[in-house]
Protein backbone atom coordinates (compact mmCIF):
# COMPACT_ATOMS: atom_id res chain seq x y z
CA UNK A 1 0.00 0.00 0.00
CA UNK A 2 2.82 2.38 0.84
CA UNK A 3 4.42 1.98 -2.62
CA UNK A 4 1.08 2.50 -4.34
CA UNK A 5 0.42 5.62 -2.29
CA UNK A 6 3.86 7.00 -3.15
CA UNK A 7 3.24 6.53 -6.88
CA UNK A 8 -0.20 8.13 -6.61
CA UNK A 9 1.20 11.13 -4.71
CA UNK A 10 3.95 11.58 -7.32
CA UNK A 11 1.34 11.57 -10.08
CA UNK A 12 -0.82 14.11 -8.25
CA UNK A 13 2.17 16.40 -7.72
CA UNK A 14 3.23 16.40 -11.37
CA UNK A 15 3.62 19.94 -12.75
CA UNK A 16 3.75 20.53 -16.48
CA UNK A 17 6.94 22.30 -17.57
CA UNK A 18 6.82 25.85 -18.90
CA UNK A 19 7.41 25.88 -22.64
CA UNK A 20 10.12 28.31 -23.84
CA UNK A 21 10.19 28.86 -27.59
CA UNK A 22 12.16 31.85 -28.93
CA UNK A 23 13.06 30.56 -32.39
CA UNK A 24 13.01 32.80 -35.43
CA UNK A 25 9.65 31.54 -36.73
CA UNK A 26 8.04 30.78 -33.35
CA UNK A 27 5.49 33.61 -33.17
CA UNK A 28 4.22 33.26 -36.73
CA UNK A 29 4.23 29.48 -36.45
CA UNK A 30 2.20 29.54 -33.23
CA UNK A 31 -0.53 31.71 -34.77
CA UNK A 32 -0.68 29.54 -37.90
CA UNK A 33 -0.80 26.28 -35.93
CA UNK A 34 -3.59 27.62 -33.71
CA UNK A 35 -5.53 28.70 -36.80
CA UNK A 36 -5.21 25.19 -38.27
CA UNK A 37 -6.02 23.44 -34.98
CA UNK A 38 -9.29 25.35 -34.64
CA UNK A 39 -10.36 24.07 -38.04
CA UNK A 40 -9.42 20.42 -37.68
CA UNK A 41 -12.25 17.85 -37.82
CA UNK A 42 -13.10 16.22 -34.48
CA UNK A 43 -12.23 12.81 -35.96
CA UNK A 44 -8.58 13.84 -36.07
CA UNK A 45 -6.82 13.72 -32.71
CA UNK A 46 -3.24 14.51 -31.58
CA UNK A 47 -2.18 10.86 -31.74
CA UNK A 48 -3.07 10.76 -35.44
CA UNK A 49 -0.87 13.79 -36.05
CA UNK A 50 2.03 12.38 -34.00
CA UNK A 51 1.88 9.15 -36.01
CA UNK A 52 1.74 11.12 -39.27
CA UNK A 53 4.77 13.20 -38.33
CA UNK A 54 6.75 10.14 -37.27
CA UNK A 55 5.90 8.20 -40.44
CA UNK A 56 6.84 11.20 -42.57
CA UNK A 57 10.26 11.47 -40.93
CA UNK A 58 10.93 7.78 -41.53
CA UNK A 59 9.87 8.18 -45.16
CA UNK A 60 12.09 11.26 -45.53
CA UNK A 61 15.03 9.09 -44.49
CA UNK A 62 14.01 6.50 -47.06
CA UNK A 63 13.78 9.17 -49.76
CA UNK A 64 17.26 10.39 -48.82
CA UNK A 65 18.59 6.85 -49.31
CA UNK A 66 16.84 6.57 -52.70
CA UNK A 67 18.38 9.86 -53.82
CA UNK A 68 21.64 7.95 -54.25
CA UNK A 69 20.01 6.54 -57.40
CA UNK A 70 18.12 9.62 -58.54
CA UNK A 71 18.60 13.13 -57.16
CA UNK A 72 14.95 13.95 -57.79
CA UNK A 73 14.09 11.98 -54.66
CA UNK A 74 15.38 15.01 -52.75
CA UNK A 75 12.13 16.75 -53.69
CA UNK A 76 10.33 13.87 -51.99
CA UNK A 77 12.50 14.40 -48.91
CA UNK A 78 11.30 18.00 -48.77
CA UNK A 79 7.68 16.91 -49.13
CA UNK A 80 8.01 14.49 -46.22
CA UNK A 81 9.81 17.14 -44.14
CA UNK A 82 6.78 19.40 -44.66
CA UNK A 83 4.42 16.59 -43.62
CA UNK A 84 6.62 15.89 -40.61
CA UNK A 85 6.40 19.56 -39.59
CA UNK A 86 2.61 19.45 -39.96
CA UNK A 87 2.16 16.39 -37.76
CA UNK A 88 4.92 17.01 -35.25
CA UNK A 89 4.09 20.68 -34.68
CA UNK A 90 0.30 20.50 -34.75
CA UNK A 91 -0.28 17.57 -32.38
CA UNK A 92 0.47 19.52 -29.20
CA UNK A 93 -1.33 22.63 -30.41
CA UNK A 94 -4.44 20.59 -31.16
CA UNK A 95 -4.38 19.08 -27.66
CA UNK A 96 -4.04 22.52 -26.07
CA UNK A 97 -6.77 24.11 -28.19
CA UNK A 98 -9.18 21.29 -27.30
CA UNK A 99 -8.03 21.21 -23.66
CA UNK A 100 -7.32 17.48 -24.01
CA UNK A 101 -3.73 17.57 -22.82
CA UNK A 102 -1.81 14.55 -21.52
CA UNK A 103 1.48 16.27 -20.63
CA UNK A 104 3.50 13.20 -19.55
CA UNK A 105 2.23 10.92 -22.30
CA UNK A 106 2.52 13.64 -24.94
CA UNK A 107 6.03 14.66 -23.91
CA UNK A 108 7.30 11.10 -23.87
CA UNK A 109 5.70 9.88 -27.09
CA UNK A 110 6.55 13.03 -29.04
CA UNK A 111 10.22 12.94 -28.13
CA UNK A 112 10.79 9.21 -28.36
CA UNK A 113 9.31 9.46 -31.88
CA UNK A 114 11.74 12.30 -32.62
CA UNK A 115 14.61 10.11 -31.38
CA UNK A 116 13.85 7.26 -33.78
CA UNK A 117 12.82 9.63 -36.57
CA UNK A 118 16.08 11.58 -36.40
CA UNK A 119 18.03 8.33 -36.62
CA UNK A 120 16.12 7.29 -39.75
CA UNK A 121 16.59 10.72 -41.33
CA UNK A 122 20.35 10.88 -40.76
CA UNK A 123 20.81 7.21 -41.71
CA UNK A 124 19.12 8.00 -45.00
CA UNK A 125 21.33 11.04 -45.52
CA UNK A 126 24.40 8.94 -44.82
CA UNK A 127 23.29 6.49 -47.53
CA UNK A 128 22.43 9.20 -50.06
CA UNK A 129 25.94 9.80 -51.39
CA UNK A 130 25.44 13.54 -50.88
CA UNK A 131 27.21 13.39 -47.50
CA UNK A 132 29.75 11.11 -45.88
CA UNK A 133 28.23 8.91 -43.20
CA UNK A 134 30.63 10.38 -40.63
CA UNK A 135 29.06 13.82 -41.09
CA UNK A 136 25.53 12.42 -40.85
CA UNK A 137 26.53 10.52 -37.69
CA UNK A 138 28.10 13.65 -36.22
CA UNK A 139 24.94 15.66 -36.78
CA UNK A 140 22.86 12.90 -35.20
CA UNK A 141 25.10 12.74 -32.12
CA UNK A 142 24.91 16.52 -31.69
CA UNK A 143 21.12 16.44 -32.08
CA UNK A 144 20.92 13.77 -29.40
CA UNK A 145 23.22 15.81 -27.14
CA UNK A 146 20.98 18.87 -27.54
CA UNK A 147 17.93 16.73 -26.81
CA UNK A 148 19.46 15.23 -23.68
CA UNK A 149 20.48 18.65 -22.38
CA UNK A 150 16.97 19.95 -23.02
CA UNK A 151 15.30 17.02 -21.25
CA UNK A 152 17.64 17.28 -18.24
CA UNK A 153 16.98 21.01 -18.03
CA UNK A 154 13.22 20.36 -18.19
CA UNK A 155 13.43 17.95 -15.25
CA UNK A 156 15.70 20.11 -13.10
CA UNK A 157 14.30 23.59 -13.83
CA UNK A 158 10.72 22.99 -14.96
CA UNK A 159 11.32 24.91 -18.19
CA UNK A 160 11.25 23.10 -21.51
CA UNK A 161 13.32 24.87 -24.17
CA UNK A 162 12.01 23.99 -27.63
CA UNK A 163 14.74 26.07 -29.24
CA UNK A 164 18.35 27.10 -28.71
CA UNK A 165 18.88 30.71 -29.65
CA UNK A 166 17.04 31.44 -32.90
CA UNK A 167 17.00 27.80 -33.99
CA UNK A 168 14.28 25.27 -33.31
CA UNK A 169 12.92 22.20 -35.12
CA UNK A 170 11.18 24.28 -37.78
CA UNK A 171 14.32 26.22 -38.64
CA UNK A 172 16.28 22.98 -38.92
CA UNK A 173 13.70 21.58 -41.35
CA UNK A 174 13.84 24.77 -43.42
CA UNK A 175 17.64 24.63 -43.62
CA UNK A 176 17.52 20.96 -44.65
CA UNK A 177 14.94 21.70 -47.35
CA UNK A 178 16.95 24.62 -48.75
CA UNK A 179 20.08 22.50 -48.71
CA UNK A 180 18.30 19.72 -50.61
CA UNK A 181 17.34 22.14 -53.37
CA UNK A 182 20.84 23.60 -53.59
CA UNK A 183 22.68 20.29 -53.80
CA UNK A 184 20.59 19.17 -56.76
CA UNK A 185 22.59 21.61 -58.88
CA UNK A 186 25.64 22.07 -56.68
CA UNK A 187 26.53 18.77 -54.97
CA UNK A 188 30.17 19.89 -54.60
CA UNK A 189 31.87 23.06 -53.39
CA UNK A 190 35.46 24.23 -53.76
CA UNK A 191 37.42 25.46 -50.74
CA UNK A 192 41.08 26.44 -51.06
CA UNK A 193 41.34 24.51 -54.30
CA UNK A 194 39.89 21.33 -52.84
CA UNK A 195 36.53 19.83 -53.76
CA UNK A 196 34.16 18.83 -50.95
CA UNK A 197 30.60 17.58 -50.82
CA UNK A 198 28.39 20.59 -50.17
CA UNK A 199 26.42 18.77 -47.50
CA UNK A 200 29.65 17.83 -45.73
CA UNK A 201 30.53 21.51 -45.46
CA UNK A 202 27.08 22.49 -44.21
CA UNK A 203 27.03 19.48 -41.88
CA UNK A 204 30.42 20.35 -40.41
CA UNK A 205 29.18 23.88 -39.70
CA UNK A 206 26.03 22.44 -38.13
CA UNK A 207 28.07 20.08 -35.93
CA UNK A 208 30.25 22.91 -34.65
CA UNK A 209 27.19 25.10 -34.08
CA UNK A 210 25.22 22.43 -32.22
CA UNK A 211 28.24 21.44 -30.14
CA UNK A 212 28.67 25.07 -29.12
CA UNK A 213 24.97 25.31 -28.23
CA UNK A 214 25.19 22.20 -26.03
CA UNK A 215 28.26 23.43 -24.18
CA UNK A 216 26.82 26.92 -23.71
CA UNK A 217 23.48 25.59 -22.47
CA UNK A 218 25.17 23.06 -20.17
CA UNK A 219 27.35 25.77 -18.64
CA UNK A 220 24.39 28.11 -18.11
CA UNK A 221 22.22 25.41 -16.54
CA UNK A 222 25.05 24.24 -14.28
CA UNK A 223 25.63 27.78 -12.98
CA UNK A 224 21.89 28.31 -12.52
CA UNK A 225 21.40 25.09 -10.57
CA UNK A 226 24.56 25.67 -8.51
CA UNK A 227 23.18 29.04 -7.39
CA UNK A 228 19.73 27.61 -6.66
CA UNK A 229 21.18 24.84 -4.52
CA UNK A 230 24.22 26.55 -3.07
CA UNK A 231 25.43 24.97 0.16
CA UNK A 232 25.72 27.33 3.10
Amino acid sequence: MQAGATIENAENEFVNAVRVHNALTAKVEKRFLTWMALRKPEEINPDHLTALGFAAQILAGGAYALSSRDGRFLWLVNFFLAVNWFGDSLDGTLARVRNRQRPRYGFYVDHIADTFGAFALMAGLGCSGYAHWQIAAGMLVCFYALSIESYLATYTTGRFHLSHGLFGPTEIRILLAIGNVLILNHPYAMIAGHRFLSVDIGGAVAIVGMAAMVMCAAFQQTVLLYKKEALT
